[in-house]
């Protein structure tokens, strides 16, 4: 007999076990479907994010800033280093101990929370049409198929790295962030293929380790999501200062592994064919919905153009009491997002009326300095005619910025010229991940400039620097 529950969720990301906790915390039954394996070959809870993403990403980036303070900084300090050695087996081990960590710690919150782990990968079978029948869902886990029942279903199985046509990812020589995570040795020449999020990050830390980065970016414009004035400063940051050579506006147009290495043959921004030798090569092109086996066609699960389930504003497919959340979705592909929208849907499934607010969605580059925004840029307010103020201030003139020894970057607050509201926060700093939350609970409770202006910062804090770029709005910055 097949096991039943109320809620099923399919995937154990951090989109799918919030949403099994919350579910269970609000009276269900719940089971969560995971069939992942770490690069170990073992079972484990977190999908991409905590696995091979932004946990264990975060961990290197840590340690090669930590390399690169050594090296560059603390001799500011009159702290002087002589005889540093970096141990990337270490480096790595650690990296692997704070992944286990975490991912044990989602078995704990499941046992504690009693969600039942169901390990394998879910497919549907059937269910639905009348409305509110159950659904069926296979649990394949190797040659062993268990079925399982539930009104409710969560699909959060996430997404996987998008590959180029023609370059075959072995996860060795060329890899995508998977195998980027597992260098044993600092490669002499690294090459990567996109100056996005993750090409940035990962090219960043082995650049801190001694690698020489050379970055092939498609499009014509340096982080073009991001607020110009933070792409001139970036721009200037990772190329000028920290050597990054970033390329734009590039076709690749051939990948071959030799003995020598990987050459990589690409057209430049003036059209002339040019070619890159390296030891390794990262493919970093964006990630696209992982639905595969997932047998949408079994219950007719729309799938849009774009390969995403389709959804309305509260993640409800096509099929009655089937959501689906996070990356496999409509929206940013960002961990929070995901966890949001999982709390969303398990309150929804109680009856509740929750709300996520997507233009409140922090997005955060962790490099650095690390780039963080939150609301729209200036081009895209002005594109849409609106009438805007902002104001901006450097901490180059913040005292515990000065301290820290990182004085480098800017906070810009974008309001509405007429109303004052806080449209848009944008700060480029080495600890911008941190700083960016102020602005996202002020554009959450509506807030206008002067709000922040008029609140009482600690001092001396890097958290000032927010309040004086609120003042700057209305050009009566104190410090500057």
């Amino acid at each position: 007999m097949s096991k039943q529950f109320d809620v099923v969720v399919i995937g154990a990301g951090p989109g799918g076990y919030i949403a099994a906790i919350r579910a269970a915390q609000l009276g269900f039954s719940v089971a969560c479907i995971e069939g992942w394996k770490n690069p170990k070959g073992e079972l484990a809870l977190g999908g991409t994010c905590l696995n091979v993403g932004c946990i264990p990403s975060k961990a290197l980036l840590e340690s090669s800033e930590n390399v690169e303070k050594i090296e560059h900084k603390y001799a500011d300090h009159g702290i002087s280093v002589s005889g540093m050695k970096v141990d990337i087996t270490k480096m790595q081990t650690r990296k692997d101990t704070i992944v286990g960590k975490m991912t044990k710690g989602i078995e704990f919150l499941f046992r504690k929370n009693k969600v039942t782990w169901l390990k394998g990968f879910g497919s549907f079978v059937s269910g639905g049409d009348a409305g509110g029948d159950k659904y069926t869902i296979d649990v394949k886990n190797n040659d062993v198929v268990d079925t399982v029942m539930a009104k409710h279903v969560v699909i959060a199985t996430g997404s996987k790295a998008r590959h180029l046509p023609g370059i075959v990812v072995d996860n060795v020589n060329i890899c995508d962030n998977e195998g980027a995570l597992m260098f044993g040795v600092v490669p002499k020449r690294l090459g990567v293929i996109g100056a996005g999020v993750i090409g940035l990050e990962l090219g960043s830390v082995w650049r801190r380790l001694g690698a020489e980065v050379t970055v092939l970016e498609a499009m014509p414009t340096f982080l073009a999501v991001v607020d110009e004035s933070i792409q001139k400063e970036a721009w200037k940051v990772f190329t000028k200062e920290q050597g990054l050579n970033i390329k734009l506006g590039v076709k690749i147009e051939k990948v071959t592994t030799k003995k020598s290495g990987i050459m990589v043959e690409y057209t430049d921004d003036k059209g002339l064919a040019q070619t890159l030798e390296c030891d390794k090569l990262i493919v970093s092109v964006g990630r696209v919905p992982n639905i595969d086996g997932l047998g949408v066609e079994n219950v007719g699960l729309k799938i849009s153009d774009r390969g995403m389930i389709e959804v309305d504003d509260h993640c409800l497919t096509n099929l009655a009491n089937v959501y689906a959340i996070g990356d496999v979705v409509r929206g940013p592909m960002l961990a929070h997002k995901a966890e949001d929208e999982g709390v969303a849907v398990a309150e929804r499934i109680a009856g509740q009326q929750p709300h996520i607010d997507f233009n409140t969605i922090p997005w955060i580059i962790y490099t650095s300095p690390e780039v963080a925004w939150v609301g729209k840029t200036e081009q895209q307010l002005k594109a849409e005619g609106v009438d805007i103020k902002a104001g901006q201030f450097p901490f180059a003139a913040n005292g515990r910025a000065l301290g820290q020894g990182e004085s480098g970057g800017f906070v810009k607050i974008i309001a509405d010229a007429k109303t004052d509201r806080i449209l848009g926060g944008h700060i480029i700093h080495a600890h911008a991940s941190e700083l960016i939350q102020e602005l996202v609970v002020a554009m959450e409770f509506k807030a206008a400039s002067e709000d922040l202006a008029r609140i009482v910062h600690g001092h001396p804090t890097l958290s000032e620097a927010v309040r004086e770029a609120a003042l700057a709005v209305d050009k009566r910055t104190l410090n500057m």
